[in-house]
């Protein structure tokens, strides 16, 4: 156990023995603060990716060197060798470097001081590319610099990093012990990459609306409520970006999107953290149907930006199927014609589904029947469309299916990655929709959406007709990485004490 009474990190010794080598440790570092005038600068200068270095010199043969100079800098994570040569594993966020190091490059002073470095330490190398008589390539260290001391040990190397609560608790000890966690958060920048580069060439705008907000809304979702002391007044960390995006397309920026954090204060699961990136577009002049095919677009985009190479087939066109056809099939029960809540609770009881009956709203079952009978099913990537209006607030009324409207949902390995809509747009069947909200909140459902009265005065203004997109990041780079749960995408993931 470490001092605080937690497991200590793989790789590190109990709390006495911890304390004894990181006090050698510090002992080690203030020697070399004294004796080596060049030791921990303030900057280490154009270092260059280890994978960039690597690549370039793929060519060499068994044997061969060469006088190429080079700089590379990142953590000492393995040694080897002794006598007059060794050689020490340099790791950086791109991959890892075996050294090369001489006593008759370095001196024999330098040798030594190099070989006295700890494991886990940050140093910076100056040397020319060869690959080894083992078919390795290496960098002969010409020079080198100590960046940083590591008072704790890294992760045992052999071991790695394998418990899971201490990879999500510790990421920084994931990062250092585990290449594929490092490669993992770096598919995930080139997915928001991807999806940024997609939406500005497509002539959207980013926004930054607020975070903290006078009234949630946007989803069906309960907040985080906080107080400012100033104003006097609570505030709600946002569930959705919806409802200030969409006053931006009233206001005439015609196609706009925001990527950042929403926040729920819902259960904790593999599929959901109450913190989470999203992105939201909305876009004058267009409809669900538009939104589809950008869904399908924006999606194979980023798989190609992280080479995805799995089972999903994310080409267009996706499958589609109707809400009411895809609880049909999983289920046996037909939406269409059971319309009431008491109606829906005898046919679910009778069915032995796992669905909650008692004091659910009609809503409440179907939305569950979708989730817990369908969405699982759904493997290959997949639009549901058309929702009931008891779903789905803000979605505008199917053009030609009475009591529908025009919603789909994304999915794609047994989870949902999008939700969309072609937008309501006329503020008087919006402002009936949130009196339906309304009533459903006195009747106890905790998960409605509050009445918006600058929302539907927004609307008054004139909205042209608009199709909007949330997209979830989290579950997007789970799909495209291979991942089971969110806190694995997730660097720092919210945890149980």
């Amino acid at each position: 156990m470490g001092a605080t009474g937690q497991p200590a990190p793989a790789g590190e010794p109990g709390p006495h023995g911890l304390s004894e080598l990181i006090g050698e440790r510090r002992a080690k570092g203030d020697r070399l603060r004294e004796s080596d005038a060049s030791a921990f600068p303030y900057a280490f200068p154009r270092a260059e990716p280890i994978e960039q270095v690597l690549a370039a010199y793929e060519h060499l043969a068994q044997g061969e060197e060469t006088e190429d100079s080079h700089r590379v800098a990142g953590r000492l994570l393995a040694r080897r060798g002794a006598g007059k040569a060794a050689f020490l594993d340099l790791v950086d966020r791109t991959g890892k470097i075996q050294l090369h190091a001489r006593v008759d490059v370095l001196g024999e002073e330098r040798f030594e001081c190099l070989l006295s470095l700890d494991l886990g330490d940050l140093i910076g190398v100056d040397g020319a590319v060869l690959r080894s008589r083992h078919g390795e390539l290496s960098l002969r260290v010409d020079s080198f610099q100590i960046l940083g001391k590591a008072l704790r040990p890294p992760p045992d190397k052999h071991h790695g990093l394998s418990d899971v609560e201490t990879r999500l608790r510790r990421r920084e000890l994931d990062l250092i012990a585990n290449e594929d966690t490092r490669k993992l958060f770096m598919d995930r920048a080139r997915v928001i990459g991807a999806v940024r580069a997609y939406l500005d060439e497509a002539g959207f705008i980013e926004v930054e609306t607020p975070v903290l907000q006078p009234l949630y809304g946007g989803a069906l979702a309960r907040p985080f409520t906080t107080h400012h002391n100033s104003l006097d007044r609570d505030l709600y960390l946002r569930i959705a970006t919806e409802l200030y995006l969409k006053r931006l397309i009233v206001g005439g920026l015609e196609r706009v999107y925001e990527l950042g954090k929403d926040f729920r204060n819902e259960g904790v699961s593999a599929k959901h953290n109450p913190e989470f990136t999203m992105v939201e577009w909305y876009e004058a002049y267009a409809d669900y149907e538009v939104e589809m095919e950008r869904v399908q677009e924006l999606v194979a985009r980023a798989a190609r930006a992280v080479g995805y190479a799995g089972e999903l087939d994310f080409q267009s066109p996706w499958r589609r199927v109707s809400f009411v056809d895809a609880i049909a099939q999983q289920s046996g029960i037909d939406l269409s014609s059971v319309r009431e809540a008491h109606a829906l609770a005898e046919q679910v009881s009778a069915s032995g589904l796992p669905i909650a009956t008692e004091g659910s709203s009609w809503a409440q079952m179907a939305d569950d029947l979708l989730s817990k009978c369908v969405e699982p099913t759904l493997l290959q990537p997949t639009f549901v469309v058309d929702y009931p209006v008891e779903l789905s607030p803000f979605a505008r009324a199917h053009r030609s299916r009475p009591g529908l409207v025009e919603r789909f949902e994304a999915f794609a390995g047994g989870i949902e990655i999008v939700n969309a809509f072609s937008e309501l747009t006329d503020p008087d069947v919006q402002r009936e929709r949130f009196e339906a909200q309304q009533r459903l909140i006195a009747g106890g459902a905790q998960e409605s959406q509050p009445y918006d009265e600058l929302y539907v005065q927004a609307l008054e203004q004139g909205m042209p007709p608009a199709g909007g997109v949330g997209l979830g990041i989290d579950r997007l780079v789970m799909l495209l990485t291979g991942r089971d749960s969110i806190r694995e995408v997730v660097l720092f993931p919210a945890m149980r004490d």
